[in-house]
């Protein structure tokens, strides 16, 4: 079956980069990527009444210009990759970042959305960067990977999954890292933060349950103790050399606690490796 990968771009080295992350992730798989770009309009804000339609020349210029850029990079991309697996899709609309990645989400049946972390700083604003944590919280149908700036893909050495065991999980929910990990042969590492000297029933409960779900991958759990969360997380990725780091955005878990927290959020912000957000998809 294609994986359908939605890739927001603003054309900059950075989303450029994230592309070519996702291209190589999904090499041997076959995929339907769909690049799609927001465009702004002279004259026009999000947050005007007055929307600009086809026919109104600041809006043709501003698709154009879209769509031309679209054609430089179809070129760049076909220069460095010419997998008969991966086809390209391209979209332009005039939209807010979250409503159009949405938008085409339900439209497209997307799968999962790749993103850089950092994008253009023209005088015409910047599209990603804090955008890319606001995507990562706001956008719930489907799984968001971003790839910081400059990270060049390899198959990821390990995948760190940061739990509290409070909430309990489905397979489902966890479904893209187990493609992850069964796609690159690479293993889950499930690290706990040491809160309470014991876990709780429910606790040992959906550990037993989490590790069921790994069961068909390589898999191993670790704890840290005497340590803030973010602390922790930092030290054990930076340790081992991790390369890849899973969240489960779910009410009330884990990455929804930690990402209220203005120190946590420097996680998504100044990200050094792939930062791949789950959903819960019961809601």
């Amino acid at each position: 079956m294609d994986q359908r990968v939605l890739l927001p771009t603003d054309f900059s080295k950075n989303a450029l980069n994230a592309i070519r992350y996702a291209l190589d992730m999904y090499k041997e798989q076959q995929c339907e990527f769909y690049m799609m770009n927001v465009f702004r309009v002279d004259g026009y804000s999000l947050d005007n009444m007055m929307v600009p339609e086809p026919g109104n020349k600041a809006y043709d210029d501003a698709k154009k210009a879209s769509e031309e850029n679209f054609r430089k990079l179809l070129d760049i991309l076909e220069l460095h990759n010419t997998n008969p697996k991966h086809t390209y899709h391209t979209i332009s609309c005039y939209n807010s970042l979250i409503d159009a990645i949405n938008d085409t989400i339900s439209k497209k049946d997307i799968d999962i959305v790749v993103m850089g972390t950092k994008g253009s700083t023209g005088s015409k604003g910047v599209i990603f960067g804090t955008n890319t944590v606001a995507t990562m919280e706001a956008v719930t149908d489907c799984p968001v990977l971003s790839v910081p700036e400059n990270f060049r893909f390899s198959p990821p050495v390990e995948i760190v999954f940061p739990t509290d065991y409070k909430t309990n999980f489905k397979r489902r929910e966890l479904k893209y890292v187990l493609d992850i990990s069964k796609m690159h042969k690479t293993p889950v590492r499930v690290l706990h933060i040491v809160e309470e000297p014991k876990l709780s029933k429910t606790q040992e409960a959906n550990k037993e349950l989490l590790e069921s779900i790994l069961s068909d991958v390589e898999f191993s759990t670790h704890t840290l103790s005497d340590t803030k969360v973010h602390k922790g997380i930092g030290f054990f990725i930076e340790s081992r050399g991790s390369d890849m780091i899973a969240f489960l955005n779910k009410q009330h878990s884990f990455f929804g606690i930690m990402f209220t927290k203005p120190l946590v959020k420097e996680i998504g912000y100044h990200a050094k490796i792939p930062i791949l957000v789950l959903n819960d998809y019961s809601k």
